[in-house]
């Protein structure tokens, strides 16, 4: 693997020299069961997006559960009502913010590119020249993904397709499964899993969750198209991030779940957690990756509360719910880099959202024509810094 190293770079460091750093992009992802909860028209997702102190270039929404899991609803795949609300809160969010002037960030993490974005302020959101578009959503009954790119980026996206797999009801309807998204930004190919497991805390319960897993990888295909060699499974994408509820839960006694839990022991909770269990022994997932969890349980939450399901004594729960990290992000491929992992305080379901950032190697085949694609929009932290190439 080719590596250069650049020393001691920082804002003084002369400029040119950055054109021959490779294209890195900003990605947001996020994965939130809402449990079946309609999002109300007054929502507000900034804490969800957080673009008071960063902004990427594309932000990928998972949701489940957008509509309830009822006999009625796994029939009816799409309801285009309660996802169309959805990207309206999104883009709402996304584009009400406009340039007012340019400043500096504060200095960047050590060894990461980030973005050297303008100063922005509210106003109208109702632009001719949007921050961000939706370049592709898919809902399959209450499996929801959505994709936004910076409105700069989007003549450099081709091949947006989607292909779902159904794990639920007899093994093919959609009340479990996966929606997944692929695209293709310059040369580099992304694929986006957002999927709902099997529910279940009984013991060997997770045996079913790594079925789900294994039907998703064995059964998603995305179309051919005719003179291009593009990837169809999921694992032949250079990038690949997996998101979702995943439903894994401890393997420990329920009040020993909730003792811990409580006095925010994560690291013997996380030893026992089912999903890094899996991973360990080979089960499922082999190869992905995971960044250090340092949050609490984002499952399952008594109805606009902080308190976990079944805690509060004076409310009999109907089924013991112990707390679980359910809703997790993992990925797979070369080229990224995970920069943060927390979930975000929200009481409109039972679960809390959780998000991550990552910074994404996109091959550019000649030179870039993003406008200012390196010189206004890029510095290195001063640190030493490794740039891997393509070439392994």
């Amino acid at each position: 693997m080719k590596k250069i190293l650049l020393n001691t770079v920082n804002l003084t460091f002369p400029i040119f020299l950055l054109l021959f750093l490779p294209p890195y992009k900003r990605l947001f992802a996020s994965s939130w069961n809402v449990g079946g909860i309609p999002p109300p028209d007054n929502l507000n997702l900034d804490d969800l997006l957080d673009t008071q102190n960063s902004i990427a270039d594309i932000y990928v929404f998972g949701f489940q559960e957008i509509v309830p899991l009822s006999a009625g609803n796994i029939l009816v795949p799409e309801n285009s009502n309660i996802s169309m609300k959805w990207n309206s809160l999104i883009k709402a969010a996304l584009n009400k913010r406009k340039v007012t002037e340019d400043r500096l960030p504060q200095k960047a993490e050590a060894g990461e590119i980030q973005r050297i974005y303008p100063l922005k302020t509210h106003s109208s959101i109702n632009s001719s020249a949007p921050d961000f578009e939706c370049i592709i959503s898919k809902q399959m009954v209450g499996i929801y993904i959505t994709v936004w790119v910076r409105t700069e980026l989007r003549g450099y996206i081709s091949h947006p397709s989607v292909s779902c797999v159904g794990c639920g009801v007899l093994g093919r309807l959609g009340n479990k499964g996966s929606v997944s998204i692929r695209f293709c930004l310059h040369e580099t190919s992304f694929c986006f899993v957002c999927c709902h497991l099997a529910s279940g805390g009984k013991e060997g319960d997770e045996r079913q969750r790594n079925a789900d897993a294994a039907h998703i990888l064995a059964r998603t295909l995305f179309p051919a198209e005719t003179q291009q060699h593009l990837p169809r499974k999921i694992l032949d994408h250079d990038q690949v991030i997996w998101l979702g509820d995943l439903n894994y839960r401890i393997y420990l006694p329920e009040a020993t779940t909730r003792y811990l839990v409580k006095n925010k022991e994560w690291s013997i909770l996380l030893q026992n957690d089912q999903l890094k269990a899996e991973l360990r022994k080979g089960h499922v997932f082999e190869g992905w990756n995971e960044k250090e969890i340092e949050f609490a349980p984002t499952y399952k939450y008594d109805q606009d509360s902080d308190d976990y399901y079944g805690s509060n004594h004076k409310i009999k729960a109907k089924r013991m719910r112990a707390p679980a990290w359910c809703d997790r992000i993992i990925w797979f491929g070369k080229g990224l880099k995970q920069t943060h992992y927390n979930r975000v305080e929200s009481r409109l379901s039972d679960h809390r959202p959780v998000r991550a950032i990552f910074i994404a190697y996109v091959e550019v085949s000649g030179p870039s024509k993003e406008p200012h694609s390196v010189l206004s929009n890029r510095f290195v932290d001063s640190s030493n810094y490794f740039i891997s190439s393509r070439n392994d």
